[in-house]
């Protein structure tokens, strides 16, 4: 999805052809020129040959038909994950901004992959139009994808100018026209690129996985801390909201006798008791690279009921498509 060649394409048309051509790409989500007739049929053909629409991936649907993962192969063979969770009347998309990650957290199957390129933003927002495509064809013609997650594979940070520039594609009412505040973007804790979110003028949402209360246990499960320590990425999270003023959530991960004790929530809660900062618990999701265990449901109660005591804003993620390997910290490409 390359819009600069796009827009070479159609210079010599006239003026409101780009505009008939953006509706069909972002609004009906065409997967073929032809379906496109409102389009002179000498330009339809035209396209098809230097500007195709097919993206190639494999669907995995989970059981219960709430969670569909997607594997798209890239123009040089690699191929990326990307998730679309249907839940009421919510359908959020789930991006990759690398393939693979070189961050190497212990509980996360895409670290243990390893770290192969950066996404170009063409090839993120084609994670988002197969999975728009996929919406629309399979399930009520109307549904549209109403939030977008920056939780897929790879580390968002480590990739800034392409996923700010697949956000500014995906916020500009001209082409996917989806609100900023319904964009998300997790990130390790690169504190350098919270502080250059802070600077965006974007109002999208800001999370942080953080997953232990404390130096040392965190440097064990992501060693990316031994760069960027709780210390350091709190202070980039107050310079964030310092210019923004916008709530900031913090992910943690609920990994029994890891770091789901009484004492690790009081830890926690020392450094989460803040007017605009909330804690997201997250049911931790087994996978085949390490031998960590889902807390219990009393200890996550018991961790959660801590933490609402000490005055800390918490709510608890669902967790969706366990059984195709699609929920948090599962996402990797099988060789």
């Amino acid at each position: 999805m390359n819009l600069k060649l796009l827009n070479n394409l159609l210079k010599n048309e006239p003026k409101y052809r780009l505009k008939q051509v953006y509706k069909v790409l972002f609004v009906d989500f065409i997967s073929n020129w032809q379906e496109a007739t409102v389009l002179p049929v000498s330009l339809r053909e035209k396209l098809n040959q230097e500007f195709p629409l097919t993206i190639k991936a494999e669907i995995y649907r989970s059981k219960n038909k709430s969670t569909i993962k997607t594997l798209v192969e890239l123009q040089d063979g690699l191929k990326v994950e990307a998730v679309l969770m249907r839940h009421g009347s919510r359908n959020t998309v789930c991006l990759s901004s690398q393939v693979g990650c070189p961050l190497g957290c212990k509980f996360c199957a895409t670290g243990a992959m390893g770290f192969k390129r950066n996404l170009r933003v063409g090839e993120i927002i084609n994670q988002y139009l197969y999975l728009a495509r996929y919406l629309k064809n399979n399930f009520n013609k109307n549904n549209k994808i109403t939030n977008v997650v920056f939780m897929g594979m790879g580390e968002p940070f480590l990739n800034y100018e392409n996923v700010i520039g697949a956000i500014r594609t995906m916020n500009d009412k001209d082409l996917i026209g989806l609100g900023a505040r319904h964009i998300s973007i997790s990130t390790a804790g690169i504190a350098d690129g919270i502080k250059k979110l802070a600077k965006e003028n974007i109002q999208v949402n800001l999370a942080i996985s953080l997953h232990a209360p404390e130096d040392k246990l965190r440097s064990r499960l992501m060693p990316i801390n031994n760069k960027y320590n709780i210390k350091k990425v709190l202070l980039a999270v107050d310079y964030y909201i310092e210019k923004t003023s916008r709530r900031v959530m913090f992910e943690y991960l609920m990994i029994k006798d890891t770091n789901d004790s009484p004492a690790q929530a009081r830890q926690l809660a020392q450094l989460m008791r803040m007017p605009l900062h909330f804690v997201n618990l997250i049911e931790y999701n087994p996978n085949a690279k390490d031998k960590f265990l889902p807390s219990p449901t009393a200890n996550v109660k018991r961790f959660e009921d801590i933490l609402k005591k000490e005055g800390v804003a918490v709510t608890k993620r669902n967790s969706f498509g366990q059984d195709i390997n699609a929920a948090c910290g599962q996402l990797a490409i099988k060789s």
